[in-house]
């Protein structure tokens, strides 16, 4: 039992009254729709910066506020640069530029997912197809998810994981069976700017350690593990060296965007020409949430061997214990809400996203678009399954944790956005480019992340426990260096008249 009486009872009456507000917004939202594409992209004129504040609750997640800040704590300062610097900006520039090319082909196509966009951008059926099936693989980063706000809120409540677990899984599926994009980008708003303030309290809750400046915190680290101050940590499996740390988190953070939840962001904008203030509000919000990692070096500090009352924390556990055993139970209070937040905008950006592309481009075109009329109908089975899946999934990644939950969902996620880089870039930025060419590469992605990682092929891919993100990195320049070779190639036989660009 770790947190108070006190806290528990509170904690039931906030959550009730939290899952009050939320219900009302999915409701207000829900009586908007009146099909698929509603659901989808909503049909509601939103303001600009009020889209960007649900680009940046649903970039930013629980595994930002609660499963990364864990990777911290165990191995120092060279995660912070990982995380809280090289990925986030990397992935603001590839933001900025990507999103400015996707809405102008997305209002072009008409697409409301990512494997529509696809498919009409290169006019093959199949690979939509393609995108359709392998968007299956985002099903890990709700497994993340569900695991991180479990263990909040179990150790919130001092309650049984397990009857927690159920509890998010019916409540938040539940919910998305009616709301779609309308109520999701209300709530996102409301979600992000209380994970703003959370993440300011969380940010400055380590004041006493930098009495005496930055040094004095490094001290207090490296009397713990020197190499928790080290630039790069050779006892970790992810920040061993600058290649993990610098060259692989900049192509992850490039190609991260490509996610259905955050590049189709951008289609909820009536009006294009809102673009530079949707990613201004966006990123602004963002910088300070990916600064959240700093919260795993105060709770080293707080926990030097990792212990609390004689049992050792696992890694996806470290953050919720310090939140509850850190602040009063108001402030505390604040805390578990906004990690819930950044936890909830996500999984449902992931919910919606996948079960449309799963009913839209798995499931009607199987069925030969027989079902059309009753599309919704069957988006709402579909994420019951989802739901099914997830918590089984979730339940088991919290019982047997391989080192973190992180690890399990890095390596479905990272496969799908490898794969989806190149059709992404090329369908943006180039004409004339073949399907042919991205399907090899979008095939390569996956091939070479999954063989590599599985394989245990590179020195990197030696411990019991690896880095995904090296894996996925060597298979996205792999796929753009096959990609590219293949459009230059198909180029010159379209040039000649020998092929057809829908090849």
């Amino acid at each position: 039992m770790i947190a108070s009486e006190k806290l528990v009872t509170y904690m039931w009456i906030l959550l009730a009254v939290y899952a009050a507000v939320i219900l009302y917004f999915v409701i207000r939202g829900a009586k908007k729709n009146t099909n698929i594409k509603d659901y989808a992209v909503g049909n509601i004129g939103f303001s600009p910066w009020v889209v960007g504040l649900s680009l940046a609750a649903s970039m930013t997640s629980a595994a930002t506020f609660i499963i990364n800040p864990g990777f911290i704590a165990l191995y120092g300062v060279s995660g912070v640069i990982s995380f809280a610097i090289v990925l986030p900006i990397a992935a603001f520039i590839s933001l900025i530029v990507f999103t400015k090319g996707f809405v102008k082909q997305g209002n072009a196509v008409k697409a409301t997912t990512m494997a529509q966009w696809i498919g009409k951008r290169y006019k093959s059926k199949s690979y939509a197809f393609f995108f359709g099936v392998i968007a299956l693989l985002l099903i890990t980063f709700i497994v993340l998810i569900n695991v991180g706000l479990t263990q909040v809120i179990s150790k919130s409540l001092n309650a049984d994981p397990f009857y927690v677990l159920f509890a998010i899984t019916a409540f938040v599926f539940g919910y998305m069976m009616f709301g779609g994009a309308n109520s999701m980008v209300y709530t996102n708003t409301i979600q992000a700017i209380i994970m703003f303030i959370v993440a300011i309290i969380l940010i400055s809750s380590g004041s006493e350690y930098f009495t005496d400046g930055i040094t004095g915190l490094f001290d207090k680290l490296n009397s713990i593990d020197p190499n928790l101050t080290k630039p790069t940590n050779t006892s970790s499996f992810l920040f061993r060296d600058y290649f993990e740390i610098i060259v692989t988190q900049i192509i992850i953070g490039v190609a991260i965007v490509c996610q259905p939840h955050i590049i189709t962001k951008s289609l909820l904008l009536k009006d294009s020409s809102k673009i530079n203030s949707y990613l201004f509000s966006g990123i602004a919000f963002m910088i300070v949430f990916f600064l959240v990692v700093v919260v795993g070096l105060y709770a080293r500090i707080s926990f030097p061997d990792l212990m609390v009352n004689g049992e050792k924390l696992r890694m996806d556990e470290i953050i919720p214990t310090y939140v509850v055993t850190k602040f009063s139970v108001g402030v505390g209070l604040v805390i578990v809400v906004g990690l819930i937040s950044a936890g909830l905008s996500t999984l449902e950006s992931l919910i919606q996203s996948l079960s449309i592309t799963i009913t839209s481009d798995i499931i009607n075109p199987l069925f030969k678009d027989k079902f059309t009329e009753k599309t919704i109908t069957i988006n709402k089975m579909v994420i019951v399954i989802l739901g099914v899946v997830s918590f089984v999934l979730s339940w088991q990644q919290i019982k047997n944790p391989n080192v973190s939950v992180a690890i399990f969902a890095q390596n479905g996620v990272y496969a799908y956005f490898a794969a989806a880089f190149v059709p992404v870039l090329f369908g943006t930025f180039l004409n004339n480019v073949s399907t042919r060419a991205v399907s090899i590469a979008s095939i390569t992605a996956i091939v070479v992340h999954f063989g590599v990682y599985y394989g245990r092929i590179t020195p990197y891919m030696q411990e019991p426990v690896n880095n995904p993100g090296v894996s996925a990195a060597l298979g996205i320049v792999a796929s753009l260096v096959v990609g590219y070779s293949i459009y230059k190639l198909d180029s010159k036989k379209v040039a000649s008249g020998s092929i057809r660009l829908d090849s």
